[in-house]
């Protein structure tokens, strides 16, 4: 299990972290994710980092700006 945590630039308020909660959940299976709009942080607790890909590029489809800051062990 991992821990990623990704900058997310451009969330202004709870809908968007909403948005971008459900992009990512959409996008793959993932145990946990949470956003903060007020820290541009998306937090995701997942199996492995094969789709991270996908979920990097899903969330800057809704027009945020994203890179991943941390990953890890859990």
């Amino acid at each position: 299990m991992i821990k990623v945590s990704l900058n997310v630039n451009g969330m202004m308020c709870s809908m968007c972290e909403s948005h971008v909660n459900d992009i990512v959940r959409k996008t793959t299976k993932v145990k946990k994710v949470k956003s903060s709009h007020k820290k541009n942080l998306t937090i995701i607790t997942m199996e492995s980092r094969k789709d991270l890909d996908l979920i990097v590029s899903a969330i800057k489809s809704l027009g945020y700006e994203c890179n991943l800051k941390d990953i890890e062990e859990c």
